[in-house]
């Protein structure tokens, strides 16, 4: 099926426990959608539909993707493989040097490959709601970074190498286990959102009110005490503290 002058086949919810033989006839596909099914299993020869740029498989059963998606080198705009049995992603993904958008969220991962620190054309890295206890130092690489999401995870620390992410404008932290902020977010020049809720702060650094581009700082759910001194430098420059 043609949509917008684009290849596009479209199984979403269609109640599949395997890919459709229909796909492997479609070298020339662009856009495969497979959410919300029943799948178990990413079939090797995914590797071979070369001009893929858009590939959908959140909302499924599959714990575990092949090597074979490193070969996507087409892949440009969106990975989804939220919401199934992941305990681990292949090295392969680094392999992926055009890709803007992953979400690898709502799964069972405890690690996160060094590779994926190769990905340069990220803009959205979401990891939300897995078992990650440390995020890779090779993260500082993704330096077209603007949105990553690591809520719900059990993190206590991050890599000084995440204050290379000079484009980094979200940061989504709630529901880890951070007894401190992270000393790495001090050189974020255009961090805007700050989301720590949920975690086990009791005091914030003084540097975080030089963060020249906070707008949103969320505290709430810690027992965190703000110095009167701190706030008032954060909310005088228009920055929404919610403690």
């Amino acid at each position: 099926m043609t949509v917008g002058g684009e290849n596009v086949l479209n199984y979403w919810h269609g109640g599949l426990s395997e890919v459709p033989d229909e796909v492997w006839h479609h070298p020339s596909l662009e856009v495969l959608l497979l959410p919300d099914n029943a799948l178990t299993r990413l079939p090797a020869r995914i590797g071979a539909l070369a001009a893929l740029h858009t590939l959908d498989l959140g909302h499924n059963q599959l714990t575990e993707l092949p090597p074979e998606l490193g070969d996507l080198t087409a892949l440009s705009r969106f990975l989804y493989v939220h919401d199934n049995r992941l305990t681990s992603l292949p090295d392969a993904l680094g392999d992926l040097k055009r890709l803007t958008y992953l979400n690898v969220g709502e799964n069972r991962l405890t690690s996160l490959p060094e590779t994926l620190g190769s990905l340069r054309a990220l803009v959205e890295l979401r990891a939300q709601h897995n078992h990650l206890t440390s995020v890779p130092a090779s993260l500082g690489g993704l330096t077209a970074l603007r949105e990553l999401w690591l809520r719900g995870n059990r993190l206590t620390s991050l890599p000084a190498t995440v204050g290379r992410l000079s484009a980094l404008r979200e940061l989504e932290l709630r529901e880890n286990r951070f007894a401190t902020v992270p000393e790495a977010l001090r050189g974020l020049p255009l961090l805007r959102r700050l989301d720590l809720r949920a975690n086990r702060l009791r005091e914030l650094p003084p540097w975080i009110g030089d963060l020249p581009a906070l707008e949103k700082l969320d505290l709430r759910w810690n027992e965190v005490s703000v110095p009167q001194e701190l706030l008032r430098r954060l909310e005088g420059r228009g920055c929404v503290v919610l403690r």
